[in-house]
């Protein structure tokens, strides 16, 4: 693989840093963001593109790329976001880039779903490929009719769904974790032994790096997660490790908090919390994907990062 890549969403938690490593490897690489910025190597080009809430020009993208990496999206699901955005930005500009990039030759389209394309936040039995999809939310559901857009465009693609990522700089509901797991106070999660899977940023690029060169992935789907899933507890453990404090976590029976954070109006976080979301990613190893970053020190590294960046 030596043509152009397109990566869309480069300046995003995973896009930046994607961005940075294909270059560092020698590709050729066009980075398109809403706002460019001055944040990458001077071998990368940078180009502006509208919010997908509006039609995007795809053609001037895509002149003279041979893969995209399609990230950009409503990354996140939230009451507070109309359904008609995510079918506008997930959806439809998806299927007019994978039009538009069928039409052009584009030879692989590398598209980062998400699991929720597949399930809700809670699973009842380890997921994987062969599963029939069934989101329960907006986001779940406009990231599957992406994933179908992609297919009924015949451009060459291979689609990632990938669990909830962490690494340093996340946001969003990792983030929250990570900010519990700061304080030196002991926290009630010591008796939260549903597992979780999780999923390492530099596994996802990893992923895609994967995707790009290995012909067999082509026309696949694959869920995406570190190989082996962790207690709730255990997150934070490795969490409060990487920040230098013991794990102090306290075995607080778990139905008090749930009754509380239902009663808040905070039923979803009980469900990411107490809830179980096992997904195998064993597809994507038998073909050969082998992800560099185990999940315990995955998660302490990224502790110590922003334990850096905080001094």
């Amino acid at each position: 693989m030596a043509g152009r890549i397109l990566v869309t969403g480069a300046s995003g938690f995973v896009g930046r840093a994607l961005v940075a490593d294909l270059a560092n490897a020698g590709h050729p690489v066009r980075a398109a963001m809403r706002q460019p910025a001055d944040i990458f190597a001077r071998s990368v080009e940078v180009v502006a593109v509208s919010d997908l809430t509006r039609p995007v020009e795809w053609r001037a993208l895509l002149k003279g790329v041979e893969t995209v990496v399609h990230l950009a999206g409503i990354a996140h699901a939230g009451p507070e976001i109309a359904e008609q955005a995510y079918d506008r930005v997930n959806r439809l500009a998806t299927a007019e880039l994978a039009e538009t990039a069928q039409r052009m030759s584009v030879q692989r389209l590398v598209f980062a779903s998400s699991i929720r394309a597949q399930c809700g936040p809670v699973a009842s039995s380890v997921l994987d490929e062969s599963h029939a999809p069934q989101p329960t939310d907006a986001y779940g559901r406009s990231k599957l009719a992406a994933e179908e857009a992609i297919r009924d465009s015949n451009v060459p693609y291979t689609i990632l769904r990938p669990v909830l990522i962490y690494g340093p700089g996340v946001k969003g509901n990792m983030a929250r974790l990570a900010t519990w797991a700061r304080t030196p106070w002991p926290l009630p999660f010591g008796s939260f032994s549903n597992r979780r899977s999780i999923l390492a940023r530099q596994n996802l690029i990893e992923a895609i790096h994967f995707s790009l060169r290995t012909p067999a992935t082509l026309g696949e789907t694959y869920t995406v997660a570190d190989p082996e899933p962790l207690t709730l507890a255990q997150i934070i453990a490795a969490l409060r490790a990487g920040y230098g404090r013991p794990p102090a976590l306290l075995p607080i029976p778990r139905a008090p908090i749930g009754a509380t954070l239902k009663a808040i109006g905070k039923a979803e976080i009980w469900d990411r919390l107490a809830g179980e979301l096992v997904v195998s990613p064993s597809k994507l190893i038998r073909a050969g994907w082998l992800p560099p970053v185990r999940s315990l020190e995955g998660l302490a590294a990224m502790a110590r990062a922003d334990r850096d960046v905080q001094r």
